[in-house]
């Protein structure tokens, strides 16, 4: 057997990658870094990197603190590096701050109202699920990347035709 050697990426430091194809059509497959992607990208700018019809996985700077967000569904944010702290609220009446119907995260303007639900840290290969009922934000002291499985919505960003390689 050989020797292998796991390299870690960061919003800091990242190889773009590449696709080898064979025996197909290489205009069949597109790929981004979501890394490059966060670096690139605005304070918790939601941009999507990949999308099975209304699911999307979310590559965000996070940097600093975010807006209070809430969803009519789980969600779910993994740390790809550094450290993030998670703030969570249980919403006193989450169907008036967000239809029961709709996808994807929302903004919440202000401090929502609610009880205190406490904070988890995340730090790099740790995931947190983001629960139907509650808002949440985030805080990062540095400047690193999440991933967030959601459903396509307003706050997710679509930059294909940027972001893409074939």
């Amino acid at each position: 057997m050989g020797n292998y050697h796991t390299e870690f990426g960061s919003i800091h430091q990242f190889k773009k990658g590449g696709a080898t194809v064979i025996d197909d059509d290489a205009k069949r497959y597109v790929f981004s870094n979501m890394f490059e992607v966060a670096a690139k990208a605005k304070p918790y700018e939601r941009t999507a990197v990949a999308k099975n019809f209304e699911y999307v996985i979310e590559s965000v700077r996070a940097e600093g603190t975010s807006p209070w967000y809430t969803t009519a569904h789980d969600e779910f944010v993994l740390s790809m590096d550094g450290e993030v702290e998670v703030h969570l609220i249980k919403l006193a009446d989450p169907d008036s701050v967000v239809d029961p119907e709709s996808e994807g995260a929302h903004r919440i303007e202000g401090m929502p109202e609610g009880q205190k639900m406490g904070r988890i840290v995340l730090r790099q290969g740790h995931m947190a699920m983001l629960p139907v009922g509650a808002a949440y934000r985030f805080q990062a002291a540095k400047v690193c990347t999440l991933m967030v499985q959601t459903i396509d919505g307003p706050e997710t960003v679509h930059k294909w035709a940027e972001i893409c390689q074939h």
